[in-house]
C-alpha cells in the first residue's frame, strides 16, 4: 500500500537516476569532496529551500535554518555550524536570508503566542522593541511585517559578524564576507538588503547604513508616518 513516506522514497530514487543520468559520476565526485564557498543561514519555512533559490547543487552552498533565521551568541547549534563553515570548509560568504511573510516575525511583531517558539522569537521582539517607533508609523500590518523582516536580517547578519568564529577569521586575514538578503515567496526573487562587510572595522558603519537605507526606503514609497522617521 503506497503511502506519503513510501512516495517520499520513489520520488528519491527517481531524483538519483535522474541526477546520474543527466551527470554521470556525480555522487561520487560528491562523496570525494565538500568545498562550498557559501553559507545560507536562513528560516526553517519549507517554501525557502536554499540550493534550489539560489539554482545551486548539493555540496554548493553550507545551510543552516531555523525559525526567522535567528543568531543567538548563545546558540550553539548555529555558532557550531557558522565554525565549521569558516574554519574547516573555509567559505568565503555567509549569507543571512529572510523572507517576507515570514510566520515568526509574524508572531513576533503582533505578540501572537505560538508555543514554545514564543521564546526564541523574544529575539525578533528585540528587534521590533529597538524600532518600535518607526514600525509603529507605518501604515498597515503587511508594510510592518515587510520592514520588520528587512530589519530582522539586518540584525541577524550583525550577529553573525560578532561572533568569535568570523571575528577572528577576520583576525587572521581569512577572506569572509557578511550579507543580509531577503526572498520574496510571491516571485522567487532575492533582494540585496545593501550591507557586506568582509572586516571588524567595518561592523558598525554599514550596519547603520544598511538600517537607515531600509527606512529612506519606505520614506520614499511614502509609506504613512515612516516618512518623518
Amino acid at each position: 500500500m503506497s503511502t506519503p513516506l513510501t512516495e517520499l522514497f520513489a520520488n528519491n530514487r527517481r531524483w538519483a537516476a535522474d541526477t546520474e543520468a543527466r551527470d554521470p559520476g556525480f555522487f561520487t565526485r560528491l562523496l570525494q569532496q565538500q568545498e562550498p564557498h557559501f553559507m545560507w543561514i536562513g528560516c526553517a519555512d519549507s517554501r525557502v529551500p536554499a540550493n534550489q533559490i539560489l539554482g545551486l547543487l548539493p555540496g554548493d552552498v553550507f545551510v543552516h535554518r531555523n525559525v526567522a533565521n535567528v543568531v543567538v551568541h548563545s546558540d550553539l547549534n548555529c555558532l557550531s555550524v557558522v565554525q565549521f563553515a569558516v574554519d574547516q570548509l573555509r567559505v568565503k560568504h555567509i549569507m543571512v536570508v529572510g523572507h517576507y511573510g515570514c510566520g515568526g516575525v509574524r508572531a513576533a511583531l503582533s505578540d501572537v503566542r505560538v508555543g514554545l517558539v514564543d521564546n526564541w522569537l523574544r529575539h525578533v521582539q528585540d528587534v521590533r522593541n529597538r524600532h518600535r517607533l518607526w514600525l509603529d508609523g507605518l501604515p498597515d500590518e503587511r508594510t510592518r511585517l515587510d520592514a520588520l523582516c528587512e530589519l530582522n536580517v539586518l540584525e541577524q547578519a550583525e550577529h553573525v559578524c560578532q561572533t568569535t568564529v568570523v571575528q577572528d577569521a577576520w583576525a587572521r586575514d581569512q577572506p569572509v564576507t557578511i550579507h543580509g538578503w531577503v526572498y520574496g515567496l510571491e516571485d522567487g526573487l532575492l533582494k540585496d538588503l545593501q550591507v557586506s562587510v568582509g572586516g571588524a572595522a567595518e561592523v558598525n558603519a554599514a550596519f547603520a547604513a544598511a538600517v537607515a537605507a531600509v527606512k529612506q526606503r519606505y520614506a520614499r514609497a511614502g509609506v504613512g508616518d515612516a516618512a518623518r522617521a
